[in-house]
């Protein structure tokens, strides 16, 4: 088991008032597992995603990664196994304009203190390995949508993470696009790597090799009729 949630709770507080975002949310994710975690907006996905990166902490619950009692670790530490345990992709691509594909993709190992010349040669196998190899002193804005999201996949990839974290990761993206990412996520996936995807898109979280629903917080059971946004789930 490489991720263990067990009874989560978060509470946001808005002047005087309480506001639920997660309500008793147990989860257990195996190594080499791709799982998508789907739901409509405001159904509290990017909240448990937070919370799973370790960039949030719950109100209440217990989280264990790896075997390592997160609840117990200070902000540091946090950052520390966010660094070496987790890869993020999120929706947004979240480059730097002034930096090239490669210097993105080396971010994470200059906060690793990976020397310069190591951390260039990681970041152009890394590069290389999603099919940019030809893009390396490109910036994003010389980029399309699919190669920066290409570029965000090599930068989450690059340390060797143990998870990879995907919020919306075809949300910017033309269906040509974001088919082609969803077949480098199964590749990643092939190759042992944890995938969790975060998705309202019901074609996009058939990919995925499990499939939970999110609603108002709460966990469901996958029922596998047509998705929409107002539709109930029974467990």
């Amino acid at each position: 088991m490489i991720l263990r949630l067990e009874h989560i709770y978060k509470d946001y507080i808005l002047g005087k008032l309480t506001v639920p975002a997660l309500k008793d949310v147990s989860l257990s994710v195996e190594e080499g597992e791709y799982l998508a975690v789907m739901g409509p907006s405001g159904s509290g996905k990017s909240t448990l995603m937070n919370i799973i990166g370790c960039l949030d902490r719950p109100t209440s619950g217990s989280y264990e990664l790896s075997g390592q009692n997160v609840m117990g670790l200070n902000d540091s530490q946090l950052a520390d196994l966010r660094l070496k345990s987790l890869g993020f992709v999120f929706q947004n691509f979240q480059l730097l304009p002034r930096m090239t594909a490669l210097d993105n993709v080396a971010l994470p190992l200059v906060y690793a203190g990976v020397r310069k010349k190591v951390r260039r040669q990681k970041a152009k196998e890394a590069l290389e390995r999603v099919g940019l190899g030809e893009r390396l002193s490109f910036r994003p804005t010389q980029l399309s949508g699919g190669q920066k999201q290409r570029v965000a996949i090599a930068r989450a990839m690059v340390n060797q993470p143990s998870i990879l974290l995907a919020d919306e990761p075809t949300g910017a993206l033309d269906s040509k696009s974001g088919q082609q990412i969803m077949e480098l996520f199964q590749s990643l996936n092939d190759e042992g790597v944890t995938v969790i995807m975060i998705t309202h898109d019901r074609n996009i979280a058939g990919h995925a090799k499990r499939i939970v629903d999110i609603f108002d917080g709460e966990l469901k059971a996958h029922v596998d009729v047509p998705y929409t946004e107002s539709r109930e789930v029974t467990e």
